[in-house]
């Protein structure tokens, strides 16, 4: 496999482990002269003091105007002045502070005070809900938090049970005298972000040294069952991360650098978006906040001019829906220029050219208002969280004239460890080989037939390197569960590709069996049929009791609505939805793919509810990295799944 070096051999119930190519004289350490996250802002400050850091659009009479910065230097300023006043509350190094709210400015500033002063940084999650809130304030012991404006309602309805621990309110912005009476109830002190600022005043303190073995941040993430686990990441962890990225465009010739910009949309509670912040921190680059509006999000794009985007696979299924139904309700000549250019660029891809050599003239005569629309200047995408449908993957690489790569990792592995190459076509699909920080193997799962040691290896991925977690928070029984020996057991089903990268193909704990014994892996069929672009996200269910499988799907609103026009159907979305004929055109579509595809019959869909409301985080059936909870969908639909089931017989 090209891009892989052996480094330990098979054991009986294990492939060999493998690590980058390009890191077989030794693993990615973190940068020299670094020992903290707040070494890796300090420095940028020291180098780059005048270029800008952190932006936001104002917004005038309802109208968003062009993005306003802070350098590099006057983020340090507040930071300083934010550190004295948190000094001066009496927080100690090494205690919990949490931030609550969406991406900001202050998000980043609160962040940095924290790193100054060796303060274990605790994101709440913007997306849980205040149950979530309550559990994590007590379980990490969050003695200060910094909070959107907006959130500290919710956040002041858990102090009958947070109080023992939270002294302190920071908002990001202003604070109203109701917050402050609820607040006095429970002997909270409460700030606007201006009055915290200078409550430090002349306050002299000196910041203490730090080890890379420090916990710097706890991560709470929220798996699809039980309480949240709080993932304890050490300075040294994000340190050798940020080599990561670097190293994956250096492969190419090319490397992030101060004249980079990246769009600050996905929550900084988890670990992809914070991590990817730091490696811009590390460089001196430009880092703009979105509005909190995905449907504003493209006209954020075209304001900021990113040149690198993150995201998950959901926002990227919906930029490819919004420029598929552009090009087809295009003129007859313009659709015909598309789909010629189109063709060529990716059949040059296939043979081997690299994307900006593939098809440079169709580059500036049709794809360029493409990359228009996106800003204009971006040249890397990075997907992860989930895995992104190869018809979306192919599509964007051949016409946003950009990189486009997905990535693989977890929280516990600090975001991305495995991630395709760029311009290398053959790893479509796949997650690519290990970045150069760690070292991967597939352990077998007999039970699911995943036998690591066959022709084609398949199993669980498991993880080893310093890049990993020190340990879930309070939780040593969990962590004994999921690290073994070193590695850690990532719950993923992966298989090796000839060329040495990886595909996730399962979920250890996503499977079932039929009522005629045949084992159902749901999530690859989920894949498999989320490309229908007549649906926006589905749900597969079955059960031993059962011989066929039943799906509730999301219909995508403008394409269902088109389908209806064109049929005679009349309604709302939420009446089309209910139609049998729309039902039937749905299950129609996932039958056709099934074929295409050359699914087994009892992978079909027998039939199919369709809701007009995505899955969402508010009824408890996602979680904010849009996982589905499948006990708690099971839960919700169960009238549903019981009708479908009952309609068949």
């Amino acid at each position: 496999m090209k891009h892989l070096v052996e480094v330990e051999a098979a054991t009986a119930t294990a492939g060999p482990a493998y690590r980058n190519a390009r890191a077989k004289d030794g693993l990615l350490q973190a940068p020299a002269g670094l020992h903290s996250c707040w070494d890796i802002f300090r420095a940028s400050v020291e180098k780059y003091p005048d270029n800008q850091m952190l932006g936001r659009r104002r917004v005038v009479d309802g109208k968003a105007g062009e993005y306003t910065w802070w350098t590099y230097k006057e983020v340090y300023d507040v930071v300083m002045k934010l550190a004295a006043s948190m000094d001066k509350s009496g927080i100690k190094q090494g205690e919990s502070c949490g931030i609550y709210g969406a991406n900001c400015p202050e998000w980043i500033v609160s962040m940095e005070a924290c790193n100054a002063l060796g303060i274990c940084c605790v994101p709440l999650y913007d997306s849980l809900g205040a149950g979530a809130v309550e559990f994590i304030i007590c379980h990490a012991e969050i003695q200060i938090a910094f909070v959107e404006e907006k959130k500290i309602t919710e956040l002041l309805k858990t102090c009958h049970a947070t109080s023992k621990y939270l002294k302190t309110v920071i908002s990001f912005g202003g604070v109203t005298n109701d917050h402050k009476d609820e607040a006095k109830k429970h002997g909270l002190s409460i700030f606007s972000w201006d009055e915290f600022l200078v409550m430090g005043g002349s306050h002299n303190f000196d910041l203490p040294e730090k080890k890379r073995s420090d916990i710097c941040t706890i991560m709470y993430t929220s798996g699809t069952t039980g309480d949240p686990k709080g993932v304890m990441l050490s300075n040294e962890s994000l340190l050798v991360n940020i080599a990561g990225p670097d190293s994956v465009l250096q492969y190419l010739g090319e490397a992030f650098d101060q004249d980079d910009v990246y769009l600050s949309y996905l929550p900084l509670a988890h670990v992809f978006d914070r991590m990817f912040e730091e490696v811009f921190i590390y460089h001196g680059s430009k880092i703009g906040f979105w509005r909190g509006d995905v449907k504003l999000l493209v006209d954020d794009i075209a304001a900021l001019k990113p040149t690198v985007f993150c995201a998950v696979p959901r926002v990227l299924d919906r930029i490819y829906s919004g420029l598929t139904t552009r090009i087809s309700s295009g003129g007859m000549l313009k659709k015909t220029l598309f789909n010629i250019a189109y063709k060529m660029k990716l059949g040059n891809m296939r043979k081997g050219i690299k994307h900006e050599k593939a098809a440079p003239f169709f580059d500036k005569l049709v794809f360029s208002k493409v990359k228009e629309r996106l800003g204009g200047k971006l040249r890397v995408i990075v997907s992860g969280g989930a895995p992104l449908a190869v018809p979306v993957e192919e599509f964007l690489r051949v016409v946003t004239c950009a990189y486009v790569v997905q990535g693989y990792g977890l929280t516990e592995t600090c975001a991305g460890s495995i991630v395709s190459i760029p311009n290398e076509h053959s790893m479509l699909g796949t997650v690519g080989p290990p970045v150069q920080h760690i070292d991967v193997r597939l352990e077998s799962v007999p039970e699911m037939g995943y036998d690591a040691l066959s022709s084609v290896p398949r199993g669980e991925i498991c993880i080893r390197g310093s890049v990993l977690f020190s340990g879930y928070y309070k939780r040593e029984d969990l962590e004994q569960e999921v690290m073994i020996d070193g590695w850690f057991h990532t719950g993923d089903i992966g298989e090796w590709q000839p060329d040495g990268s990886l595909k996730v193909i399962d979920r250890k704990k996503n499977i079932f069996k039929l009522s005629q014994g045949e084992y159902v892996a749901v999530e690859n069929l989920e894949n498999v049929y989320g490309v229908l672009q007549d649906i926006d996200s589905i749900w597969v269910y079955g059960n031993s009791f059962e011989s066929s499988l039943v799906a509730v799907a999301n219909p995508n609103q403008q394409a269902l609505e088109r389908w209806a026009e064109q049929n005679g159907v009349t309604g709302s979305f939420a009446e089309l939805c209910e139609h049998p004929r729309a039902r039937e055109h749905i299950l129609a579509e996932l039958t056709k793919i099934a074929k295409d595809k050359k699914l087994k019959g009892f992978e079909a869909i027998k039939a199919v509810h369709l809701d007009p409301l995505p899955f969402d985080i508010e009824r408890d059936l996602i979680t904010p990295t849009y996982k589905k909870k499948r006990p708690q969908m099971l839960k919700h639909y169960q009238g549903v799944i019981d009708a479908l089931y009952k309609g068949m017989k």
